[in-house]
């Protein structure tokens, strides 16, 4: 039982150890989303979850595991510092653009050389929005996997400026309240007194920032609501 027990305990010790050094190496090495990693980001990624996995389980000698996880890790900061200041090592590592299409040909040797077909191909087409080829001027496979397209000046929605308007610049929604709790350092930052977002709040019905899930500001005079409690269904 005791063996057991000590066992347990220590399955506990490296499993925690392992997460402990995943946050450490997943901060040292940013933040990315899935969709911006490149090939090497995603190897990278699996080998050393792979051995996280085994040094929660490695009671006899968890150095080797342990080791090589901060050497991958390294590695891998090492390999985006030169990324950042060579070019060809930036090219050799995460790949260049590739154009698929452009001015209505499409680049058989380059899908080719992306291992896409042409089903492939039409589906990511359909994905971005365009069912008609006609309207592309370009479509370029970048180094993510993501593919980007441009459409022909004739086939691409109007502009303010294309219409001489000149509407008033959007900005960034703060949030002010979350779930029911005033966010005073996002108040302030913004100019605002907590005062100033009760008034607002009590004038579109809300008697407090308790009632409410979610305040945004844009800007100007008014505050976008959600209340916590959605009104039930007619």
């Amino acid at each position: 039982m005791g063996e057991i027990l000590n066992q347990v305990g220590m399955t506990s010790l490296t499993t925690l150890l392992s997460i402990a050094v995943i946050f450490l190496l997943a901060k040292l090495m940013g933040t990315k989303q899935v969709s911006q990693m490149t090939m090497f980001d995603y190897v990278v990624g699996i080998t050393i979850g792979s051995i996280a996995a085994e040094l929660a389980t490695e009671l006899e000698e968890p150095a080797k595991p342990l080791t090589a996880m901060i050497l991958y890790g390294l590695i891998a900061v090492l390999i985006s510092v030169l990324t950042n200041k060579s070019i060809k090592v930036r090219t050799m590592v995460t790949g260049k653009p590739m154009v698929l299409l452009e001015n209505g040909v499409i680049y058989r040797e380059n899908l080719k050389k992306a291992r896409l077909d042409l089903n492939e191909f039409l589906t990511y087409c359909r994905i971005g929005g365009w069912f008609d080829l006609n309207q592309l001027q370009s479509a370029v496979l970048e180094h993510n996997g993501v593919v980007s397209f441009l459409p022909k000046e004739t086939d691409r929605p109007a502009t303010p400026t294309d219409l001489n308007l000149n509407p008033k610049q959007s900005q960034v929604q703060v949030p002010f309240v979350m779930d029911g709790i005033l966010l005073a350092d996002n108040i302030h930052q913004a100019g605002k007194e907590e005062s100033w977002v009760q008034r607002s709040l009590l004038r579109q019905g809300y008697k407090d920032e308790k009632t409410v899930l979610l305040a945004l500001w844009d800007g100007g005079e008014k505050l976008t609501v959600f209340p916590m409690d959605p009104p039930a269904e007619p």
